[in-house]
């Protein structure tokens, strides 16, 4: 009897083992790809599905995202090969680009399709117009990058000219927040969470969306080096795949099953208020259906950036833009 529990003991080792042993190897045989992200949001809400739910190992692929705040400290990171992978404004390749880096940065997968920013008002409008920020503070962000651009953008389209504004971009976007919150302002640009905290702690009212007045863009894309991208096609492949697979699932779940598979990433943030965010962003169309990056939707941040007076040479999309791994 003792030698038959023994055996069974030794054989249920063994297949602890075997399988702890498949497992590792499995582990081992995923690519090892850092992401370097540009801030830390819901608005990217299919990346961290992509994540969550194991799309990234299923192309083989083991990515680890680092928060690097900042498109200018996400573009050193890329070029310095600190991070294999960027995700920010598709403006930051085209700067780099345009001062001549020979081993440039090119966007392979788009996921947001327009500016993920909320103006909000400390003082409370009925009916909000874009006329109403004549004459007022608006904290916008860094200088050059795309949530103030865009904003600038968004309101010199309906008619009233920066000029006509205090139209702050001394303040970095990381802190902007805290900036509104102690006085400066009379109007903020944020993402989310912050826009909602704001508003649930009585400091301001989200009055409109920056997105959607700022029209469709691969607001933020992936990019990596010229020749990363050259050298690793089945890791460039692998990872859009992913990214779709991701974009997929926020376009057939509603925002509470997105929000429940996204909310370990967001633990300062109750289940209620990443559902209200998450439908926010639903309700302003933020998501590609596809990771294909438009040429028209590529010319339109130009646009943009030009209208800011940070473009004096426009760059060329298929230089910048990798399609082969998407489809349309």
């Amino acid at each position: 009897m003792k030698k038959i529990v023994y055996s069974i003991i030794c054989l249920a080792v063994i297949a602890i083992l075997c399988i702890v042993l498949a497992t590792t190897k499995k582990e081992s045989n995923l690519k090892k790809v850092k992401v370097a992200e540009v801030t830390h949001s819901i608005f990217y809400a299919p990346q961290y599905l992509a994540h969550k739910l194991g799309y990234f190992e299923e192309e083989g692929l083991d990515v680890e995202i680092i928060l690097t705040s900042g498109a200018d400290k996400v573009t050193a990171a890329v070029l310095s090969g600190d991070v294999q992978i960027g995700f920010s404004g598709s403006e930051a390749t085209i700067y780099v680009y345009n001062n001549g880096e020979k081993d440039y940065l090119k966007s392979f997968a788009a996921l947001t399709k327009r500016d993920g920013s909320f103006l909000v008002s400390r003082e409370k409008y009925d009916n909000f117009k874009i006329e109403d920020v004549k004459g007022k503070h608006i904290i916008a962000g860094r200088k050059g990058g795309m949530p103030a651009m865009t904003l600038e953008y968004a309101i010199n389209q309906n008619g009233v000219k920066t000029s006509e504004t205090n139209f702050d971009t001394s303040i970095d976007f990381a802190s902007t927040t805290g900036a509104f919150i102690g006085g400066t302002g009379d109007f903020v640009a944020l993402f989310e969470p912050s826009a909602l905290q704001l508003e649930k702690q009585g400091y301001g009212y989200v009055v409109a969306s920056v997105g959607e007045l700022g029209g469709v863009v691969p607001y933020t894309a992936y990019n990596a080096k010229k020749s990363y991208i050259e050298n690793n096609p089945e890791v460039i492949e692998g990872f859009t795949k992913a990214i779709q697979k991701g974009l997929d699932y926020v376009h057939s779940h509603t925002a509470e099953e997105v929000a429940n598979e996204i909310l370990d990433y967001f633990p300062d943030i109750s289940k209620n208020d990443l559902t209200t965010i998450v439908q926010r962003y639903m309700d302003i169309d933020s998501w590609f259906q596809t990771t294909y990056i438009e040429e028209d939707d590529f010319n339109h941040i130009q646009e943009i950036m030009a209208n800011s007076g940070e473009l004096t040479t426009k760059a060329p999309y298929h230089e910048l833009v990798e399609t082969k791994y998407s489809q349309k």
